[in-house]
């Protein structure tokens, strides 16, 4: 494998690059990049909703137990419908998602710390819970933030990778 990328120093270069170009994009249009992942994702959904509709039907054919696949086939195309025809609502219902799921999980570690504090001391657990919830109810109150924070997460990421391909592209051709 490192031979190979030593001898493709290039392909590196060209991966890094397209990364910075991707975390430019979202870092400086956050909307853009929330609506090209809810259509990335509709049309994941749209693909394995007809699979799954394609395995129900083999399934009936053979077994005649297809139900579960039936059932999940007709969801995945709603939502991609969904993601297709309203992709602002669905990028804020995702939001929404995971502020609840903030809330949710940050309330249980909320429990679960107190529990811990009163066994040795430990406060960290019930603020990481505070934290937590705090954030779904940020998320919760102005999910457009939600929107920009992803994209700027997802851009930063891309940014660092970039760099990093980058610059290990230039040290090795720099070595040949």
């Amino acid at each position: 494998m490192a031979v190979i990328l030593v001898g493709n120093w290039w392909a590196l270069a060209l991966r890094g690059v397209a990364a910075i170009l991707f975390a430019l994009i979202a870092i400086l249009s956050p909307g853009i990049t929330g609506l090209a992942l809810i259509l990335l994702f509709g049309a994941y959904a749209l693909v394995d909703g007809i699979l799954a509709l394609v395995a129900a039907s083999r399934a009936a054919r053979l077994h005649g137990r297809s139900g579960a696949l039936l059932l999940e086939g007709i969801l995945d195309l709603i939502i991609a419908a969904i993601c297709f025809l309203w992709p602002a609502t669905a990028l804020i219902a995702l939001v929404y998602l995971i502020a609840i799921w903030a809330i949710v999980t940050g309330a249980a570690l909320i429990v679960a710390g107190i529990t811990l504090l009163r066994l040795v001391g430990e406060l960290l657990v019930v603020i990481g819970g505070l934290l937590s919830v705090l954030l779904g109810v940020i998320l919760l109150a102005h999910p457009a933030v939600g929107v920009i924070a992803l994209s700027w997460l997802l851009g930063v990421y891309a940014l660092l990778f970039g760099i990093a391909l980058l610059s290990a592209a230039f040290r090795i051709r720099h070595r040949l």
